[in-house]
């Protein structure tokens, strides 16, 4: 459908944005850590309630529709990284070998230990989108291009991007300070892991640390800005070619084990 026939939906998305933009980032400090409040969790919230179908505001074409649209400025969003990548080499060789091996920790956290209690917990295909990776906007690109945000792999990468837009700026944001309080680990350490590939989690991580270690607030910064455009960079990367083929492959391994009922219906195809 065209944008001219569609153009309600447009409008709506338009309002939205300037409603949560009006709202503004708020922050709440709760002990050591912080809560984090963006505009996109505003959007997010707002959208789901005038979308629920007895609202009766946007029919299931127009949600169609901006499926559609969603999966084209996903891949705007890649192009626009991708352009990131010349200028930002120097800055990512100087980050050191710690940084370049971070992403294995969020494979481990997604692939190794996400799957199987997906698969356990009755999900399909829906898994295999879930579970690759932390389910941010370049994620969606990438299941967007190779299955369709209407497939099983859609629907469970953006039920992903979802609860880390309600609830991973929060989470987050936590549980980074209250570490901090611990002084267990180094800020430098924190301040690298707080680089997950999330803007938002980056911010709330960070400033929950920097509220503890308030005397090393430049280093940490720069050290979690570093951690976060090379996992948003190199995740790239190594989810398309390393995290979604052993997804893939684990998942019709596992599934016979943990899921045979679906495994005999035929639930573990692609």
């Amino acid at each position: 459908m065209s944008l001219l026939t569609n153009w309600k939906i447009h409008v709506i998305a338009l309002i939205l944005v300037i409603i949560s933009e009006m709202i503004g980032m708020k922050k709440i400090p709760v002990g050591p850590g912080v809560l984090l409040f963006l505009p996109m969790l505003y959007a997010m919230i707002l959208g789901g309630f005038i979308s629920w179908p007895k609202m009766k505001v946007i029919t299931t074409g127009q949600m169609k529709h901006a499926t559609a649209v969603l999966s084209l400025l996903t891949l705007l969003l890649v192009t626009k990284l991708g352009v990131v990548i010349g200028p930002s080499l120097a800055k990512l060789a100087e980050a050191g070998f710690a940084l370049s091996i971070q992403e294995l920790g969020h494979f481990f956290g997604t692939v190794v230990l996400g799957l199987p209690i997906a698969i356990a917990l009755g999900l399909g295909r829906e898994s295999v989108g879930a579970t690759f990776s932390i389910d941010r906007e370049p994620n969606i690109a990438i299941i967007a291009e190779k299955y369709g945000l209407d497939s099983a792999e859609g629907r469970g990468v953006m039920a992903v991007y979802i609860c880390g837009t309600v609830f991973g700026a929060i989470w987050v944001g936590l549980i980074a300070g209250f570490l901090a309080a611990l002084q267990i680990f180094h800020p430098y350490a924190l301040a690298m892991g707080s680089g997950v590939g999330s803007g938002s989690m980056m911010a709330a991580a960070t400033g929950a640390i920097v509220a503890v270690f308030p005397d090393r607030k430049d280093e940490i910064l720069m050290y979690a800005g570093a951690s976060n455009l090379l996992t948003t960079m190199v995740g790239i990367y190594f989810c398309l070619f390393v995290s979604l083929p052993i997804t893939n492959y684990l998942y019709k391994v596992l599934t016979p084990i943990l899921a045979p009922k679906r495994a005999r219906d035929g639930g573990i195809s692609k």
